[in-house]
């Protein structure tokens, strides 16, 4: 089994920056088996969407809606994915989760970042 903790978030003005982390934690063998890595958001009442993904050979994918605004990083040694999240906008608010695809799909429990105007 695989543990995802999830730190930063918090609450921010419009055009500030934020940094979430997120460590796995586990069993090692389920852990190495870990491809990608990322981030998806859900705001109240909307499905949650992808943000971010990093794979294990360092391949990001961005939402349209974040490019150029956030930048996604990892470290295969701490087994931990990061989102560096700038200008970030009203619209940014939401509950973010890290994500792991290995042997199945592993959830962190989520933070809340909220972005004020």
């Amino acid at each position: 089994q695989v543990q995802l903790v999830e730190t930063g978030g918090g609450l921010v003005q419009a055009g500030g920056s934020l940094r979430l982390s997120c460590a796995a934690s586990g069993n090692i063998f389920s852990i190495a088996r870990i491809n990608a890595m990322g981030w998806y958001r859900q705001a109240p009442g909307k499905q949650r969407e992808l943000v971010a993904t990093i794979t294990k050979s360092g391949s990001t994918n961005y939402a349209d809606s974040v490019k150029g605004r956030f930048t996604i990083s990892r470290d295969n040694a701490k087994n931990t994915v990061s989102l560096q999240m700038n200008s970030l906008k009203p619209e940014d608010t939401s509950v973010y989760y890290c994500y792991a695809d290995g042997i199945r799909q592993y959830w962190g429990q989520g933070t809340q970042v909220t972005v004020s105007s």
